[in-house]
């Protein structure tokens, strides 16, 4: 009976998630200010990291100030590192915003979401205030430009990032890679399994 409720719940914050995130992007606050690319290559990447290895450390400006590395959530939090490609574009628009929703889902998993765009802090600061607040850093990975999407292998010829979701646990093990169409959000209802996951 609890998995079936517990199934239910989590079903409707994800009704909940597509429906306002995708309303989200129609809003006043960003008409007319986002720039539509147009359909892009799916995928454009070769990964360079693998499940059950080390995720490479990094250390971050972040838009609210101040630097983060992953390493300072070792043994404290499991980590979700939401690589997007640009600011001001459709997908990412939404994607972000969603993740306002389900807060609840990551810190009933102990988890710490961080957003990372190659976009540079000015840019990422006038972005995410047209957004309204974000519970999770936003981090940016804009010089040197890419390193860090690069190290992970998720850096585009074209020099944006793919839309990538990685899923580290406290020890520094990465236990999930998804990088699906960078056309596409990616589905909340795998990140939202793969959080489940971490403490079985």
């Amino acid at each position: 009976m609890k998995k079936h409720a517990k199934f239910v719940i989590t079903l409707s914050v994800i009704s909940i998630f597509l429906y306002s995130a995708t309303a989200f992007c129609l809003s006043d606050a960003f008409k007319n200010n986002i720039y539509n690319p147009g359909p892009l290559k799916p995928i454009d990447s070769t990964l360079k990291v693998k499940v059950g290895g080390i995720a490479p450390d990094f250390y971050l400006p972040a838009v609210l100030g101040g630097r983060i590395s992953l390493d300072q959530y070792r043994g404290e939090k499991n980590v979700v590192l939401s690589f997007v490609p640009a600011a001001w574009t459709p997908v990412c628009s939404d994607q972000w915003p969603g993740y306002n929703i389900v807060k609840d889902i990551f810190d009933k998993n102990d988890a710490i979401l961080l957003g990372i765009t190659v976009d540079n802090i000015p840019t990422l600061f006038a972005w995410t205030n047209q957004m309204g607040k974000l519970w999770f850093p936003i981090l940016s990975d804009f010089w040197p430009h890419g390193s860090v999407a690069n190290r992970y292998g998720v850096l585009r010829s074209d020099g944006l990032s793919e839309r990538a979701i990685l899923v580290i646990d406290k020890g520094g093990i990465i236990r999930y890679i998804g990088v699906g169409d960078i056309n596409k959000r990616p589905r909340l209802e795998v990140l939202v399994n793969e959080l489940e996951r971490l403490e079985k």
